[in-house]
């Protein structure tokens, strides 16, 4: 067994076991934070198939921002972690089915002759001044075009469905209606009120108030 397959198979049974405490932990902070472990150890892999912009990439985008920008907000907000938690442990069994499953069917597709990791395998070896960056760009708005947008879509969806879900009206919070909103009109917000006018008196000095009392 050659270095390069160790060093797969440790990342691999690293990222796995980060993986399954980030659906574990209680504690969400330790969650985010194995999720960290689980990004790092696969940019390791993308470090082995020479991909070197997606493993930077997967580190400064995901580690550097998403998940501090996830720290943040979990550590900001006031949840309530057993709320979260009810029923886990009643649907594990089927969830780690359902997981058991995919693996089942990954390795499957991974240990098939007709595979075509054989042909990437069998390969010639790319050349000192390769550039993977542009070899990504091409493929993906060549090759895989349509997959590419049909997964900007789906996360377009996710982020409003996301929004959809946790918008829920609050007594103590102020917002607008947008419906409301655009329903108003001009004369709803603006009244014209006509006033007489009216003279201010000049103020009187005191030899006027003398004579007056006089």
């Amino acid at each position: 067994m050659s270095f390069t397959m160790i060093v797969f198979y440790v990342l691999s049974a690293i990222l796995l076991f980060s993986a399954f405490r980030v659906i574990t932990a209680k504690n969400p902070v330790h969650a985010a934070l194995w999720l960290v472990l689980a990004f790092f150890t696969s940019a390791g892999h993308w470090l082995l198939l020479e991909a070197e912009f997606l493993a930077i990439s997967l580190v400064l985008v995901y580690v550097g921002a998403v998940m501090v920008l996830f720290l943040f907000v979990v550590m900001m907000l006031d949840i309530n972690v057993e709320q979260l938690r009810e029923g886990f442990w009643r649907h594990f069994p089927l969830a780690a089915t359902v997981g058991l499953i995919m693996a089942a069917e990954m390795a499957l597709i991974l240990a098939a002759p007709e595979t075509r990791l054989a042909d990437y395998a069998a390969a010639a070896p790319l050349a000192a001044d390769a550039s993977n960056v542009k070899q990504l760009g091409l493929e993906i708005y060549t090759t895989y075009l349509m997959p590419f947008e049909l997964a900007a879509v789906l996360l377009l969806l996710a982020i409003v469905a996301a929004i959809a879900l946790t918008q829920r009206e609050r007594k103590d919070g102020k917002y607008i209606d947008p419906a409301r909103q655009v329903e108003v009109k001009a004369a709803d917000r603006v009244r014209v009120v006509k006033m007489d006018a009216v003279r201010e008196e000049a103020p009187q000095t005191e030899a006027a108030d003398a004579a007056q009392s006089q």
